[in-house]
């Protein structure tokens, strides 16, 4: 059976203190506390600058050896009227995420929900960057779910993103050896900053649970919690892992 790799969207939640992280522990400290519980994470900050090499080794520093780091491709990359971007600013990404080395995960390419379906901005998109590491793909627009686009993305090894989420279909699509799956929730009802389950969904996790024991006979799975599911991500995770 393979692995799942499941954690949250970032650690940086001063209203985890006092439940998941002690009361009195300095931000730069979150990060090992949760992998002291969690075994990956995905990075949100990325999505909002390039770290820098010197940051990325911190983090590959602070986690034990089997922890893994999924991450967004920034928005400049992400969001640019072509999917990619600037070429220089693809490259230095790429490069400064790779010294996470061995704890590099699949990186996230979260398209913007403007973005209508535009296979050959994709195709070219695929042609810039290289065949590793692996790569999972979100879309937000419904003109993206063909068999086309799922073709172009079999072809070059990389995951359809399965999303729960309140306005977007729920696809079991598989096109690699790998799927990820990201519990968004929504932002309208729970806002995730109480550090407290806001809504109940311990029932919707474990349905999830269960289809991610029928697929980890096969490939490896990678799943992150948002703030927005149920308003307390380290809750959500603990129920899944528990019968996964």
């Amino acid at each position: 059976m393979k692995t799942a790799c499941i954690g949250a969207m970032g650690w940086s939640y001063k209203q985890w203190l006092g439940k998941l992280y002690p009361r009195e522990l300095k931000p730069e400290g979150y990060l090992k506390e949760y992998s002291k519980h969690f075994n990956s994470v995905e990075l949100n900050n990325t999505f909002y600058r390039i770290p820098s090499i010197k940051t990325v080794e911190n983090w590959r520093e602070q986690t034990p050896d089997d922890f893994i780091f999924a991450a967004k491709f920034p928005r400049s990359i992400s969001h640019s009227k072509t999917i990619g971007g600037d070429d220089e600013k693809l490259e230095v990404f790429l490069r400064n995420i790779s010294h996470l080395e061995e704890k590099l995960g699949p990186i996230l390419l979260q398209l913007p929900p403007t973005l209508q379906e535009e296979t050959e901005n994709l195709a070219q998109f695929f042609s810039k960057i290289p065949d590793n590491p692996r790569y999972a793909v979100e879309f937000r627009h419904t003109t993206w779910f063909t068999p086309q686009v799922f073709n172009i993305l079999r072809e070059n090894d990389t995951a359809l993103v399965v999303v729960d989420h309140p306005w977007l279909p729920e696809l079991d699509e598989i096109t690699a050896d790998f799927t990820y799956i990201r519990w968004q929730g929504d932002r309208n009802t729970v806002t995730g900053d109480r550090g407290v389950v806001e809504v109940y969904r311990k029932e919707n996790t474990q349905r999830w649970s269960n289809k991610i024991r029928e697929v980890l006979e096969s490939i490896k799975v990678y799943g992150y919690f948002s703030k927005h599911y149920s308003g307390y991500p380290p809750q959500d995770i603990k129920d899944l892992r528990l019968t996964v």
